[in-house]
């Protein structure tokens, strides 16, 4: 036995080691039609015993490292294409790198397409709670007029006040609407990747876009849409059934530039012409007065993109935007006459340029500039003072003659780095860089407020409001951003983002705007179909123009703006009887700073099914320095008799003291939700509180802003929305979109200026703010469609035609607006106006 031993050891001395096979590995490249690479892809690697994950690099490339060998099925999926599957053998060695060409989606029946794939993932940016309406949902839900942007908002976060607004993000740069026309459009998401640090508004207000794709083939949309009064049912406010009518002709073309293999185009077009109508329901000394005012409007948009593939590692496109829309009777309606309404134009081009490179095979560069100008003049109907007697009727001349022009840039240069297990992105961001100018004629004949129909009879306004001098202003507006994330993949079952944003606006003085944001994505078990999700980070926003101008041009000496109150309104407002009186002033409070939200959730997500997934988060933000505007100079209590300087009229003064704070439960399903009914559904309770409702609101007590405190103007209890679609039969397809909200809250007001101020926003003695109540809405859209193959033979490849016909506001339920809470008012405790009744629109729409 011992020389046995000793002979094994002898001939593992003498003989050679044999070498180690290393374990078979996965290599591969995702192109698109023109050869240019695509990043940020995920990667599935399927098996019967389980799958693995990764996403595709700057170059496009994913790796599978340490395979057992055996047979694989590779899944991708990119919008706008074919979905990516391709089956695999392993052996003991590696394959050859695959290089993997997306196809552009093909034209298919509704019918007989399945439900998408919904799965969780493990990564930080695949929340399952994005809301993520792709072409084909686009194409078939009830959508008015082909607005998806407005139509989506519900989805948004509508109880934080925000001074700009919410965000619209198309191919990764922020711009003031789509640019392109509704069928050039692939997907839209909200909410989606909440903590990334490329933006700096957080996810619920923020709209991304992604357009359609180049195309080695061409590829079209024509659109036709046609609403009439004879197809509405009666508005619950008019005497008789508004005379509107609406035609709208849309489409976009897109594919290569002749025979070129490396030159596409992207055309897209719209034409809406509108002839709608405002129901104005109000109450003059004669009674009341119910009528129904013509608000004919026309909108023209094009855009045109040219994209080139310069070598295999350069893309660039050049694309110009084009508007012009105007109306005539804007802001009539409710309360408002038509002597009351203002006609307007706006004008705008616009031109971007994109460059992509591959600077190595870990260094993606994505370059962007917009540079735009935009012409928008308003004009009042009649040359008159304006009269506004308290939630009863304004009318009179609008007095709102006003120029905005301007000419802004954006940039953006964001650089992606693979490194091993991170994924770097950094860059710098110019959100808005414009040039803006105004010409404020606004007021010039002046504008007279009463707190009751009484009043006004017997002439007797509580306050006057007028303007005299320069109206022109110009200023450079600068927003400047930069950021670094770092999303490291752990393990294939737990990823971490982390990252930080810097925000800097010219005008506001605080410099320490620094906004960092962690995300964490975890999926216990083998299986990984549940992941737990969590995430803070913090949020800068801006300020917008308005309160710049306003300091501005109401500097005191500039545009003089003259606030006169009860006895201080002289009969005659000309400029001669105005010389006792000192102007108002506007400014910002020494030390402000840029409104912050800090965003913060929880959240546990399901794969229920193949095509099923459930997230439930709770959801919370946490704003300070949110924007209000405080008369500073305000009549001393308790007589209210004279302001404290007496050399200046109302001081404004914008302020960042503020908050605001909500708290949310969301349930949120999504993919193949009931049997033959693929879609969205969202679920959420959630309440918001603050003290401001934005830069231009004033609290009812200036001296004591901070018990301003109550439900924000947009709170809602209880949210439910559902997206979906229906198809049980070649002539049974239907689109379905469902809004089930409770009541937001309205003020309570005297009606009247009792601490003589100016403005008749005073409460109750002892009432909190927002204490009204309105009712809920429920608001069910049902559209019916049918696909027609207009050469069968060629089955998918064949171009097809598409007749339908949508519903809103199928059940014709009369959801209330504009609730009034003056006391003074004859509508007191009611509303004066309502969403639109039950409306049918036919649509026509031809594809190849």
């Amino acid at each position: 036995m011992k020389l046995f031993v000793l002979g094994l050891l002898a001939a593992e001395l003498v003989l050679p080691a044999q070498p180690r096979v290393p374990s078979p590995s996965l290599a591969g490249t995702i192109v698109d039609p023109i050869n240019a690479p695509v990043p940020s892809v995920r990667v599935l690697l399927r098996q019967p015993t389980g799958e693995l994950e990764t996403t595709t690099g700057p170059s496009g490339e994913f790796y599978f490292a340490q395979l057992a060998p055996g047979n694989y099925e590779l899944h991708a999926k990119v919008p706008g294409f074919e979905p990516v599957l391709q089956k695999i053998k392993v052996g003991a060695r590696s394959p050859q790198p695959l290089t993997i060409r997306l196809t552009l989606a093909s034209l298919k029946e509704r019918l007989d397409v399945p439900g998408e794939e919904q799965t969780v993932s493990a990564q930080t940016s695949s929340n399952a709670d994005t809301i993520s309406v792709e072409r084909t949902m686009l194409d078939n839900l009830p959508f008015l007029d082909l607005n998806y942007l407005s139509a989506l908002g519900r989805f948004l976060d509508p109880g934080t006040p925000g001074g700009a607004g919410a965000s619209i993000i198309v191919d990764g740069m922020e711009m003031r609407n789509a640019g392109v026309t509704a069928s050039a459009i692939q997907e839209i998401r909200i909410n989606n990747n909440p903590y990334t640090v490329e933006y700096p508004r957080w996810s619920r207000r923020r709209i991304e876009v992604i357009t359609k794709s180049s195309a080695d083939a061409y590829h079209g949309t024509v659109n036709f849409l046609f609403r009439d009064y004879h197809m509405n049912a009666r508005d619950a406010f008019a005497r008789e059934r508004p005379q509107e009518q609406r035609r709208i002709f849309e489409g976009s073309l897109f594919g290569p530039v002749g025979r070129s293999r490396k030159t596409s185009f992207l055309l897209s077009a719209a034409r809406e012409n509108e002839e709608l109508v405002a129901v104005v329901f109000a109450r003059g000394p004669r009674g009341p007065i119910n009528e129904n005012v013509p608000t004919p409007q026309v909108n023209s948009v094009a855009s045109l993109r040219l994209s080139h593939q310069i070598s295999e590692k350069q893309t660039l496109f050049v694309q110009y935007n084009f508007q012009d829309r105007w109306q005539n009777n804007q802001g009539v309606g409710g309360t408002t006459l038509a002597e009351a309404g203002v006609h307007s134009r706006f004008r705008e081009d616009e031109f971007v340029f994109n460059h992509r490179a591959v600077l190595s095979t870990k260094l993606l560069s994505q370059f962007r500039i917009l540079v735009g100008r935009y012409w928008a003049p308003s004009n009042s109907n009649l040359g008159a003072a304006k009269v506004v007697v308290t939630d009863a009727f304004t009318g009179g001349g609008a007095q709102a003659d006003r120029l905005s022009t301007e000419f802004h840039t954006s940039i953006t240069w964001l650089l992606t780095q693979s490194v091993h297990k991170h994924t770097l992105k950094y860059g710098i961001n110019i959100p808005d860089w414009s040039r803006r100018g105004l010409s404020d004629r606004t007021n010039q004949i002046g504008a007279l407020s009463f707190a009751s129909l009484a009043d006004f009879e017997a002439s007797r306004p509580f306050a006057a409001v007028l303007q005299r001098g320069d109206p022109r202003v110009v200023f450079i507006e600068k927003n400047i951003g930069g950021f670094f994330q770092d999303e490291w993949q752990l393990r294939p079952d737990l990823s971490l983002a982390t990252g930080v944003r810097y925000d800097w606006q010219n005008n506001f003085g605080d410099g320490n705007n620094l906004a960092p944001r962690i995300a964490l994505a975890y999926a216990p078990g083998k299986s990984r179909k549940t992941v737990i999700r969590t995430g803070a980070g913090s949020f800068f926003d801006r300020s917008g123009p308005g309160p710049i101008f306003d300091i501005l041009r109401f500097n005191g000496t500039q545009l003089r703006r003259y606030v006169l109150s009860g006895a201080q309104i002289p009969p005659d407002l000309s400029a001669d009887s105005l010389l006792p009186f000192p102007t108002s002033v506007h400014r910002l409070e020494r030390g402000v700073e840029l409104p912050n939200i800090m965003q913060f959730s929880l959240g546990m997500e399901r794969q229920l099914a193949k095509k099923t997934t459930l997230a439930v988060n709770y959801a919370g933000t946490r704003g300070v320095q949110q924007l209000r505007s405080r008369d500073a100079n305000a009549p001393l209590p308790p007589s209210f008799a004279a302001r404290p300087d007496s050399l200046v009229n109302v001081l404004r003064q914008i302020e960042s003291a503020g908050r605001v704070g909500t708290n949310a439960l969301e349930v949120t399903l999504r993919g193949e939700i009931a049997p033959r009914v693929t879609g969205m559904a969202q679920y959420a309770f959630g309440r918001t509180m603050t003290d401001t409702g934005g830069v231009t609101w004033f609290p009812a007590n200036s001296f004591s802003p901070a018990g301003e405190r109550g439900r924000a103007d947009t709170d809602r209890r209880h949210q439910f929305n559902l997206l979906g679609t229906v198809a049980l039969h070649r002539w049974a397809n239907f689109g379905v979109s469902v809004s089930l909200l409770s009541g937001i809250p309205f003020n309570l007001t005297t009606g009247r200026d009792d601490n003589r101020d100016g403005m008749a926003i005073d409460r109750p003695a002892g009432l909190a703010r927002n204490t009204g109540r309105g009712p809920g809405a429920a608001i069910i859209d049902l559209r019916w469609y049918r696909d027609f193959r207009l050469n069968p033979a060629k089955k998918d490849k064949s171009p097809s035609a598409t007749i339908s016909v949508d519903a809103f506001n199928l059940l014709n339920h009369v959801n209330y607006l504009n609730f009034v809470g003056a006391l003074t008012s004859p509508f007191y405790g009611q509303a004066v106006g309502s969403q639109p009744p039950r409306r049918l629109q036919i649509g026509c729409r031809f594809q190849f």
